[in-house]
Order: C-alpha cells, then structure tokens, then sequence
C-alpha cells in the first residue's frame, strides 16, 4: 500500500485528520483538486481571475467557486488548505438546535461530547475576538437597536493573528513551533486570499505540523473513485482513482491505501460518493445518501454606499453579528477594495415571490428605480462601498441532492430538489428588511442576490449534509463516529456529515466533529479497536 492513510481533500476536515493520523504514527497522504497557494501568491484582485476564480475547465484555477443547482447557488473554497483560504475566518461553536436535532440526538449527548473537541479546536485555529471596531460594526448595532434587540451584538470570533500591523514575528501561537506570522493590517481581504499573513489558515497550524511529522501533500489531483482492493467491506483496502483537474485529465493513476479519509467538502463528498455507489465500487453506500443537505437556510444581500468614505472595507472579513430572533443570526462582511468582481453576482432588492413571479418584481424594480439599477451595473469601487449581510438561520430546512447518469458515462452528476416536509427558504424577510434599513440610513442601495431576485434560488456559503450521521444505514450514511456504514476504515469528516443546520457559520464545528473522530482511532500498532 503506498499509504496507512489516503486523506482526501484538505479542508478542515482533511488537515485536522493528516495531523492526528500522523500523530498516531501512520504514513499519511493528502490528495486535493486545488492548487497550493503561498501567501505571496493570492490574486491582489478578484478581477485577476486565474487566481481567484476556480474553473478549471476554462484553465481558472484559483481559490472560489460556485456551483449552480436549481435549488440553490453553492460557493466554496478550492486550494491546498481547503476553504480555510477563502472563507471569513469566522470561528462561532454551533447553536444548541444542532446539538439537539432528532437526527443524532439519541446517539450522543452531543453538547458534552463535542466540548473538548471544540476547545482543542479553538487552541489549533487561533480562536479570539476581533479586537477594534469598524465601521460596518457600527451600522449593525444602530440596526440591532432599532429591532430591539442591541444586547445580541457581538465581535465575532476570528482565526485573525491581531499583532502589530504589517510586523512579522516567530510563531506566536505554538511556542514557535509554527510558523513565522505577520500582524493584521485590516486590508479587509480575507475573502480574496490573506496577502498578508494574518490569516490563520489551515496551512498555517494542522496542516503545517502535519507536514512536519512526515504527511505529504498531493495538490491538484481530482479523485475519480475508490474501490475495494480486496475483500468487499474494503477491510483489505482500498484503491483511489485519481486524474488532473480540468478539461484534458490525462490517463490518471491509482493510489492505494489501508484506510481512507473523504473529507472533500459536502459537494465533493456527496458527489464522489454517488459516483462510486452508482458506478458498483461502493455499492453499500446507505440509500440515505443526499437525502439530508442543508444550506444554513442563508440569504446573501449587499448595500453599496454612495461614497467610500466610511471606509467600509478597514476591518477584517466578518467582524460582528446580531441575532434578530433565536434561530436567525446576520453577519457584517466585507471584501477589502479588490473585490469587485463579486457585483456581478448581485442587483437591485427584491422582495418576495415564487420561480415565477420573483422575476417580474425585479423588473418592476428596475423600472421604477432605473438609476439605481444603473449603479448595480458599475462593478469598480463596488467593494470599497459595499456592506454584504450574511443572514442564517438555524431552522430544520433541507433541500437533497439526487444522483442522476450522465450522458456516454457510468459517472453520475447531482441535481437537487426541495425537501418536501421541510423546504429551504428561499427568502428572508428580516435579511431584505436589514438591507432596506441600512440603504435609508446611509442613502445606499440594497442589493439582493441576482439568481435569488431573478429565479427565486438562494446561494449558500455554507452547503453541508447529504452524508449524515444516523443511528444505522436506515437512517443515515455514516454512524457516530463518521465510518461510513457498510465499510471498514473508511471515514467521512468534512461538513456532508452534519445532520442539522449549526445556524453559524461551521468551519470550527467540523473541526471539533473531525478532532473527536480521529480520537477514536488507535495508534498505528495497537491492538485497540
């Protein structure tokens, strides 16, 4: 076997899992789509596409990309180091909803089970508090207030080193085991790629140590399948398909491994995972496979000020938030002043309405509001004006994901549809009413997501499920401790494992779920089970 561990993809799940293989003595490989990115080497714009954007087909190979569903628009991260190169830094611990779920409730006391993991994972990402105050801080609380609801503002807690400004120094965090970090200097960028440094990304703690202790990273390898090297349950192994990203894959190559690890994001996962129980090469995936996926039930929107003079963008990515009510939390983002590509993605505020009629509304809107229109159709300075608000809710929503051949192929490709009992929003009424209040107090213009005004489809930041917990292969796809059921060694850690809407954003509770499955792993050599 070329490896005691085949780990794939490097995500929060990923790296957390090379660290502690590696730490209980195992030979360890990392196999991810994206390319590895120095800190030196992210896009100094969004408008620098073959650095920013993640399209291999067309030879974009950066660090974001979205993926269209009838049912929701999903962006994500690609990029030795996962979506920890491109999210928000945002560390919240999950609400107690998830904890409490009917999905996995009976299994565990989940709250108690995940406490240490959380702490573990806290320590590892460099949890603390934004420190400062910014200007988009400001809006949120003067809104806060005027919904009642003040005493819910809070500083969020960020992966972020806050040193001094633009000073580098040896590692301040591991007692200078790690390596060397630069001081924040509220560029605003966190989403484009940390130029900088200060972002604690994963391959600044659990995949830097993992390295270190002998892991080694496979970037820009796209895994076709897994297959059973022997014995049916794959308790003799397994062999892993791989080829490059893009439009010529080349002949590929298989790589093989004692156990496995798919830890490739919730699309990822979901979509390997059906094309190898629709292919025969993981035949006894559960039935339950994309049944359960959940988006966080978020909405995206956007106000563009008139002028750049609050300087909107002079803070890290995601600096406070607010809970409206008990299950919907909003968030203040910004992109720094390079972000203007993103515009693209949004036009003007529009309320609510069906696949059908949402799209006449936004026409009307346009007609009556032409000027404002013309400002969403200018994307330069958009960023340095822009306040995005992040709305998620923690609700028991869900939407699936539905296997379906594709053409010539005995691979498969994922469409989805709205859970019958318990649909995905589609819009949030706070979330436009945040907007409107912020655009009257600042003379801005609200902005919805345009897939959202124009086809009713909501986009997530944040798609999780599709491979979740369950007490059998009845009623979910892997058990407590994420072995996937039907198979030996073979484990799932990554956010397609989660049952329930965290209502925050989940980076830091896949990483506790992930800590609290390789804790159940012996070490290489023991006997223990």
């Amino acid at each position: 076997m070329d490896y005691d561990w085949l780990i794939i993809g490097s995500g929060f799940g990923g790296s957390t899992s090379a660290l502690r293989l590696t730490e209980k003595g195992y030979k360890v490989g990392v196999v991810e789509v994206g390319k590895r990115y120095e800190d030196k080497d992210f896009a100094e714009s969004t408008w620098q596409l073959s650095r920013y954007l993640w399209a291999p087909y067309i030879g974009l190979r950066g660090i974001f990309r979205l993926f269209p569903f009838k049912d929701v628009l999903v962006a994500s991260g690609a990029g030795v180091g996962g979506g920890s190169i491109v999210y928000a830094n945002t560390l919240y611990r999950a609400k107690q909803q998830f904890f409490e779920n009917p999905q996995w409730s009976d299994l565990a006391d989940w709250r108690s089970e995940l406490d240490e993991p959380y702490s573990t994972a806290e320590r590892m990402l460099g949890v603390n508090t934004v420190p400062f105050e910014s200007p988009g801080d400001l809006l949120l609380q003067d809104f806060a207030a005027a919904r009642g609801v003040e005493e819910t503002f809070t500083r969020t807690p960020v992966g972020v080193y806050f040193g001094a400004p633009g000073e580098t120094v040896p590692d301040p965090y591991f007692d200078g085991e790690g390596p060397d970090r630069t001081g924040c200097t509220r560029c605003g960028a966190c989403m484009v790629g940390c130029r900088v440094g200060a972002k604690n990304t994963l391959l600044k703690n659990y995949l830097w140590f993992a390295e270190k202790a002998g892991a080694e990273i496979l970037p820009e390898l796209r895994v076709t399948d897994i297959k059973p090297a022997g014995a049916a349950d794959g308790s003799d192994g397994y062999h892993v398909r791989v080829v490059s990203p893009g439009l010529f894959e080349g002949r590929g190559r298989t790589i093989s491994a004692k156990a496995v690890v798919i830890s490739a994001g919730a699309l990822g996962s979901n979509h390997l995972l059906a094309n190898c129980k629709h292919s025969g090469s993981l035949a006894r995936i559960s039935d339950q496979l994309g049944r359960l996926v959940r988006t966080n039930s978020e909405s995206i929107l956007a106000v563009t000020l008139p002028d750049d003079s609050r300087k909107l963008w002079n803070s890290v990515a995601i600096s406070s938030s607010i809970h409206t009510d008990q299950d919907t939390h909003i968030e203040v983002v910004t992109y720094g002043q390079k972000g203007d590509v993103l515009s693209l993605l949004f036009t003007l505020l529009t309320g609510p309405g069906s696949r059908w009629t949402r799209v006449f509304s936004l026409l009307r809107n346009v007609l009556r509001h032409p000027l404002n229109f013309a400002k969403t159709l200018w994307p330069f300075g958009w960023s340095r004006r822009t306040i995005v608000l992040l709305v998620m809710q923690s609700l028991d929503n869900a939407i699936g994901f539905r296997a379906k051949p594709r053409w010539f192929s005995n691979k498969v490709r994922l469409s989805t549809e709205q859970n019958a009992q318990m649909p995905n929003p589609t819009y949030i009424d706070v979330g436009n009413k945040a907007a409107e209040w912020i655009a009257e107090k600042t003379g801005g213009v609200p902005q919805s997501i345009l897939v959202e005004a124009a086809a009713n489809i909501p986009t997530t930041a944040h798609i999780l499920g599709g491979v979740a917990i369950g007490c059998d292969a009845e009623h979910g796809v892997v058990d407590q401790d994420q072995r996937l059921f039907g198979y030996e060694n073979l484990l799932v850690c990554d956010g397609s494992v989660m049952p329930a809407n965290p209502g925050v954003n989940p980076s830091l509770t896949i990483t506790a779920m992930t800590e609290r499955a390789m804790a159940k792993i012996p070490a290489k050599g023991s006997s223990a089970k």
